[in-house]
């Protein structure tokens, strides 16, 4: 019964303009009038009996009271005698409103439930047009990715923009998103450059980094790599992985300055930045002291996320015994995840192994069917 409670709260204060007299009057009314719509709903919803459950929550919903607009989203649903798409489910969740508990057989139907498109837009729009800046960001998302209603770009642009006039930062990077990429607008660096700085100024890491891009290639902005960096920083402050990683390619000719960004982006798990901060502790680089275990952990961990240049050199420093036990089965491994990805020096490696017999069985045959195939793949 939370929901009844701050169903009454909003209640009360959309009604301020009403004389005192007037207000306890009609609050009294109407929280008896709701109270029992609300439990006589419930017990429809609950007893499957939806068309029920539609025609008394949809007076409340028509109200759209601050803090209960997600509510008619979920009538689209009742009213087509179905359960709500996850997200809907997942939204009215964030206003404490368990209409299906996890693990319920409602909640297994729900899964499989499908919201009827039509009927849906139709009450997303009414509770986005009346409802603050989080919702419209909402719509506009779910109208660019297509969640719960046909994906369209110049809709979902309209309502990002309606957010973003409110203040709404993850509406402004999004919308800067969209006029970078030519989704749904013509491309234009400038105005995506304005909406970045609008989310960038409220600490938005994406937006902030996006930024920093943008003043590193010049576009919709004056080139300025000072302006750049400033805000890789921002956004490496907040851990954003991808920030302290152009930090570190911008100090290429400062060694040490760029292992200290290399590995703080490492750290946070980017994978080009624990391949690279492999390469300096391996070839002795002026930022880092030479030390192959340390070389080996790194390109282990960008190994592990698929990272192709990182699996080749994990497997020479297990054929040469560097940073780790001499292990030509492993060599072979790491070669082999290398070469399935393309990467053509892994591939003779592999060919190399299986002629030689080292890690595997003598086999030219399969180095040459290896060999042929992997040719293959390159046409």
């Amino acid at each position: 019964m939370g929901i009844i409670t701050d169903w009454f709260s909003s209640l009360r204060s959309k009604r301020s303009a009403d004389s005192a007299s007037e207000l306890k009057t009609k609050t009294t009314q109407d929280e008896g009038d709701y109270k029992t719509a609300y439990e006589n709903a419930m017990k429809a919803y609950k007893e499957g009996d939806y068309k029920t459950a539609y025609r008394l929550f949809k007076p409340m919903a028509d109200q759209v009271y601050h803090g209960f607009p997600l509510l008619i989203i979920f009538l689209s649903s009742l009213k087509q005698s179905v359960l709500p798409d996850p997200m809907v489910v997942g939204n009215l969740s964030s206003l404490n409103i368990e209409f299906v508990l996890p693990g319920s057989i409602e909640y297994q139907k729900l899964v499989t439930g499908k919201l009827y498109r039509k009927e849906a837009v139709k009450w997303y729009r009414k509770a986005a047009d009346q409802g603050g800046a989080d919702i419209k960001y909402k719509l506009g998302y779910m109208f660019e990715n297509g969640k719960g209603v046909p994906q369209d770009y110049a809709e979902a642009k309209i309502w990002y923009r309606r957010a973003a006039d409110q203040g709404h930062a993850d509406a402004q990077y999004s919308l800067g998103y969209m006029y970078e990429n030519r989704k749904g607008v013509p491309q234009d660096y400038t105005e995506a450059a304005k909406w970045y700085r609008k989310a960038a100024d409220q600490g938005y890491a994406d937006a902030q980094y996006s930024l920093g891009i943008m003043y590193e290639k010049g576009q919709g902005v004056p080139q300025d790599y000072t302006e750049a960096e400033k805000w890789y920083r921002k956004a490496a402050d907040q851990g954003y992985a991808d920030a302290p990683y152009n930090l570190a390619r911008k100090y290429a000719k400062d060694h040490a300055e760029a292992a200290k960004w290399y590995r703080k982006a490492a750290d946070q798990g980017h994978a080009d930045a624990q391949y690279n901060l492999a390469c300096k502790y391996e070839k002795n680089d002026q930022g880092v002291p030479e030390d192959y275990a340390e070389a080996a952990k790194w390109y282990r961990k960008a190994a592990d996320q698929g990272h192709a240049d990182a699996q080749y050199n994990l497997g020479v420093m297990y054929y040469n015994g560097q940073g780790v036990p001499q292990d030509h089965a492993e060599a072979v491994k790491w070669y082999r995840k290398a070469a399935d990805q393309g990467h053509t020096d892994a591939q003779y490696s592999v060919c190399y192994m299986y002629k030689k017999g080292k890690g595997v069985p003598q086999d030219y045959a399969e180095a040459q069917r290896l060999a042929r195939e992997w040719k293959q793949k390159k046409k």
